[in-house]
């Protein structure tokens, strides 16, 4: 077996490498199946028979067991049967030296991973059996942990939307603390937003997450309406992203990393839910390492605003909102950003605040905004006219993404 593609463990036994118990009467095999998987690097056990075994595995938890299935006093099958029932996620390799089929048939019966017979003359072979049922010890791990921590997350969800169908105030806050924190560092890059809700509650939403060393994500997003049913969505949309995330960080799944791929799902996932509402969103990957942002736009209006050196510009893309066909694809585009820049992203809340109410001025409006790496939330709630609308009538969503010096 290639040493270098060795099980770690850590899913197993804290930091140290898998522990394995070879059962064998017969001294010889036994002897270098030992040698043989301590050479590969894992910790090895040994027994002489089954009685011997059983109380090793009891006292010790392997991560695996290798059993030969004729032996005096306890039984192979009967090993194998006993360990089934104890500890069903324990892999039970089969040793034997009839190579009977009836004994093949009856271990994967009773559950046994492999079956391998004797003498193993190629004990590599022997080490593929292994690495490939630990391999799938520690998927199953993985994705159980990955199981727990989603549903972990849903019950957290399914307790704010209680709370939003219950008391609308209540609701607010429980939508308030699904938000990231207002302003944010990560690695070299600075994120700032604020949501002002028309209602207690708001239709809007948006979010960023570090998903690794190299990667960030984040994304901006309107529901169709107003109120609760659109604020439910809000919450939907959030635990939807959870899934590819955790996908990623658990399995290295990589769909999260590609928007086209991203907003597809959503657009899915939102349809199967018949919620009968539509979503605009913005969804963009950086690439810390090559700086890079990808980024897919789904219907989302109004442009966001891209400001580098002395170029602004509005990012020209649109595409469909997701929720409303089952047809549409989406595009992924891309942009340089290894000199500073500043990302600005709105609602179109904000576009019911602005004096001119004629789409190409709007957006004109919003490429008259002066941006620059100082240029906070609250400096541009003032030059969009927030403050003097008496009472807004759309949720408002500013978000701005932008370089930042890890030295200031």
């Amino acid at each position: 077996m290639d040493t270098e593609s060795m099980l770690t463990g850590d899913a197993f036994t804290g930091n140290s490498v898998p522990t394995i118990l070879a059962i064998d009467d017969d001294p010889l095999v036994r002897q270098s199946i030992v040698m043989y998987l301590e050479d590969c690097g894992y910790e090895v056990l040994e027994a002489e028979d089954g009685d011997e075994g059983v109380a090793i595995y009891r006292e010790h938890q392997p991560d695996l067991i290798l059993c030969d299935i004729r032996m005096p006093g306890m039984s192979g099958m009967e090993v194998l049967e006993l360990v089934t029932k104890e500890s069903p996620e324990t892999p039970v390799i089969m040793i034997s030296g009839a190579g009977m089929i009836n004994d093949v048939v009856e271990s994967l019966r009773l559950g046994a991973q492999d079956y391998l017979v004797k003498p193993i003359s190629d004990l590599g072979v022997l080490g593929h059996s292994v690495n490939q049922a630990l391999t799938k010890k520690q998927l199953e791990y993985e994705n159980q942990l990955f199981k727990t921590e989603l549903e972990k997350a849903n019950k957290e969800l399914q307790s704010n939307l209680d709370v939003l169908q219950k008391d609308q105030e209540a609701g607010r806050r429980a939508q308030l603390q699904l938000l990231p924190p207002p302003r944010s560092v990560i690695n070299k890059y600075e994120f700032l937003h604020t949501v002002i809700p028309s209602l207690n509650v708001s239709g809007d939403f948006l979010d960023y997450f570090e998903l690794d060393s190299r990667y960030l994500g984040f994304y901006i997003a309107d529901v169709s309406g107003h109120g609760s049913a659109s604020a439910f969505v809000t919450m939907m949309l959030k635990s939807l992203f959870n899934q590819p995330i955790r996908n990623y960080r658990v399995n290295r799944d990589p769909t999260i990393l590609s928007p086209q791929k991203v907003l597809s799902y959503l657009n899915q996932e939102i349809l199967t839910a018949n919620v009968g509402k539509h979503v605009t969103v913005f969804y963009a990957v950086i690439d810390t390492e090559n700086d890079r942002l990808n980024y897919g736009i789904a219907g989302h209006f109004p442009r966001p605003v891209f400001v580098q050196e002395d170029k602004k510009e509005l990012i020209e893309h649109r595409g469909f909102p997701i929720g409303m066909f089952e047809w549409v694809s989406f595009e992924e585009h891309s942009l340089n950003i290894d000199k500073p820049f500043s990302l600005c992203l709105f609602s179109d809340g904000v576009l019911e605040c602005m004096k001119e109410k004629t789409e190409i001025a709007e957006e004109k409006q919003l490429l008259n905004l002066e941006i620059d790496q100082n240029t906070n939330i609250e400096n541009m709630i003032q030059q969009l006219n927030v403050r003097s609308v008496e009472k807004i009538p759309d949720d408002v969503s500013l978000f701005i993404v932008r370089s930042y010096d890890t030295k200031n």
